[in-house]
């Protein structure tokens, strides 16, 4: 049985979430900063500048000489690493981006977290495998990622586990929550392009273990706040492909079932390449945290598709708008309001 570990009361602070322009990184920041008023900050690419915000700062994690001003001026006492570009096709056609993202951006964070003995849990990703085989991947699993995305996350993994035996890293699938564009993430980007009147395709046999972002928060706290270490794969218990994500969004936000196309991943472009299963088994975690830190995403099993023209089905008085796919799809029915009280 894997030890359970014992938590202290809360992280120590104050903390650093990168990655604040993704899905996982935004969600986070709001929670935390919720929680834990004036002791949270956030980074986001000097690009993106349309993210701003108290605690928000502009800062390229591939700059090392400003990752270390940055530590130097707060003192960080630990780092929630959301950092990486998991733009499939950009990361295919220039590998070097991706490999200054999503791995010398780690290793400027290792060089400040190591020496400081600052808490560091770094979010990687179930794209590490290549989904050959039917899912259920375990972490003694060796890695076989087909995309350089999935390639370089591996590597800042190594680069993790080589520098900081301390350090957790938690594989995520796809984090279900708000985007601050309104169009990135899974939900925000085919719900926008469905508000567009635009066609979206999704594969039939790419599967994922989504979970919600809300679900994903607490979890980062409790683990923040605790010695776990090593790789923990944090999959969400409902396997479901990508065409029924978008399924699900068609026929919850009301949006025109025309407008979805699905086919099998063989018929997709060489470029990207797509993985197939990668589904996670998270037994390791829930053994060490003595609980599952994650419900089905969607809660609500009457949501999940039965067959493939499911999403063409609407029957009378089911609600169904953009606004009521937000309620129970990029945040949690049983946890809504949760975060507003989590101080």
């Amino acid at each position: 049985m894997f030890p359970v570990p014992l938590p202290i009361a809360k992280p120590r602070l104050p903390l650093l979430i990168t990655g604040a322009s993704g899905v996982a990184g935004y969600n986070a920041l709001d929670y935390f900063q919720r929680k834990y008023p004036g002791q949270v900050i956030g980074i986001r690419p000097t690009e993106t500048w349309r993210l701003t915000g108290p605690g928000i700062v502009a800062c390229d994690t591939e700059d090392r000489d400003a990752i270390k001003r940055l530590f130097d001026r707060h003192q960080f006492g630990s780092v929630l690493d959301c950092t990486g570009n998991c733009a499939l096709k950009p990361c295919e056609l220039n590998p070097a981006i991706a490999w200054r993202a999503n791995v010398e951006s780690v290793e400027n964070l290792l060089n400040e977290t190591v020496p400081g003995r600052c808490r560091l849990v770094h979010l990687s990703v179930d794209l590490v495998y290549s989904g050959r085989r039917s899912g259920g991947y375990v972490e003694e699993d060796p890695t076989d990622p087909v995309t350089v995305y999935g390639k370089t996350m591996v590597a800042g993994e190594q680069a993790v586990l080589a520098s900081d035996p301390r350090a957790c890293i938690l594989r995520i699938s796809l984090p279900m929550g708000v985007s601050f564009n309104g169009h990135a993430g899974a939900i925000d980007w085919i719900g926008w392009r469905f508000k567009k009147s635009q066609p979206a395709t999704l594969y039939f046999d790419e599967i994922r273990t989504p979970t919600y972002t809300d679900c994903l928060n607490e979890l980062c706290d409790k683990v923040l706040a605790n010695d776990l270490a090593g790789v923990f794969h944090a999959g969400g218990p409902r396997r479901i492909s990508l065409y029924q994500i978008a399924q699900i969004i068609n026929r919850v936000g009301g949006f025109d079932p025309e407008l979805l196309f699905g086919m099998p991943r063989g018929h997709a472009g060489p470029i990207p390449p797509r993985a197939g299963d990668v589904g996670m088994d998270s037994a390791k975690l829930i053994r060490a945290l003595g609980c599952n830190p994650f419900d089905p995403w969607p809660l609500d099993d009457a949501m999940f598709p039965a067959h493939r023209d499911w999403h063409r089905e609407r029957p009378s008085g089911e609600p169904r708008s953009p606004e009521f796919l937000h309620t129970v799809l990029a945040v949690n029915p049983l946890r809504r309001g949760r975060a507003a009280d989590v101080a």
